[in-house]
């Protein structure tokens, strides 16, 4: 692609996308600005009109957002969203939740993006079975079961947009070991995020064919949300969501034939790239930031 190519707004007027996670955080800036480019977006998770608590470190815990707050935000900035109360760790519900979005999208569902998340950081020594069990259902077997299900009504339309949520941290830690690699405990979840990126690669080889691009978007560092500001050491720099939410919509229009299986970070990809990135409501342009140098060095910066 051609930093030229950055110019061009992607527009998704027409289309119906699926974000799961976007009661809060990274699922709601993302569910933001593909409604501020169009799309219809239905947005999905367990905390309806009211905060749901779970369990994490052995307590429970009540993180702020709600998926009625998230429609809020998007209608005031004059788009169209849809609220579908759903438990991504109940397999009944995760199995239904794409037949219950093309129902309320009109009957189709062009782009899906597995964005919600799980995360309770342990070594792997100490870490409970419940806590491995959920990580794997999060980062793994929804975006699996989800996929799966998508795929079908996107063969019969003849296209399709499927993007998982990585991490950084699936990519190998550095040598020799620095200290937080081995105090950090958050191993597990690295491990769960670098087999979803070996999936999407996977997945994108199989529905290349099928015009269905499946591509992978992460922070190239860290972003604070309500659901891991307790993860992210205080004094560590974080990252603004705009950068992902672009390259998220950026993955979401181009045909499979010219953008799919591609790893990307968001710090990285629009600067590579020539990417224009815009508020979540689309209407202000955010300066051009070059990716910050405490980045994994392994990050290839165009995703491929």
């Amino acid at each position: 692609m051609s930093a030229a190519d950055g110019d061009v707004t992607p527009k998704l007027a027409g289309k119906v996308a699926l974000v799961t996670g976007s009661s809060r955080g990274i699922g709601r800036a993302i569910a933001q600005r593909l409604s501020s480019a169009g799309a219809v977006v239905i947005v999905t998770g367990r905390s309806a009109d009211a905060p749901v608590g779970g369990k994490r470190g052995g307590g429970e815990r009540i993180m702020s957002g709600t998926l009625t707050e998230t429609v809020a935000l998007i209608e005031a900035a004059g788009g169209r969203a849809i609220p579908l109360a759903a438990d991504i760790e109940d397999m009944a519900a995760c199995r239904a939740l794409v037949a219950r979005a093309i129902e309320a999208g009109g009957g189709r569902l062009d782009i899906l993006v597995n964005n919600a998340g799980y995360a309770d950081f342990a070594p792997v020594a100490e870490m409970e079975m419940d806590a491995f069990e959920r990580s794997l259902t999060h980062y793994l077997r929804a975006p699996f079961v989800l996929s799966q299900a998508a795929m079908a009504s996107m063969r019969e339309a003849g296209s399709g947009w499927i993007v998982n949520i990585g991490s950084q941290d699936a990519l190998p830690p550095p040598r020799p070991y620095p200290e937080h690699e081995k105090t950090r405990g958050y191993h597990v979840y690295a491990a769960a995020k670098a087999a979803l990126h070996r999936l999407t690669q996977g997945m994108a080889a199989e529905l290349i064919d099928r015009n269905i691009a499946v591509n992978m978007v992460a922070p190239s560092t860290a972003i604070r949300t309500p659901g891991t500001d307790d993860l992210i050491p205080q004094d560590f720099p974080t990252e603004d969501v705009e950068y992902l939410a672009e390259t998220v919509l950026a993955m979401c229009h181009l045909p499979a034939a010219e953008r799919t299986g591609l790893l990307a970070f968001s710090m990285h990809f629009p600067w590579a790239c020539g990417i224009e990135v815009r508020s979540l409501d689309g209407h202000r342009v955010l300066p051009r930031r070059e990716p910050p140098s405490w980045a994994n060095p392994a990050i290839r910066a165009t995703g491929e």
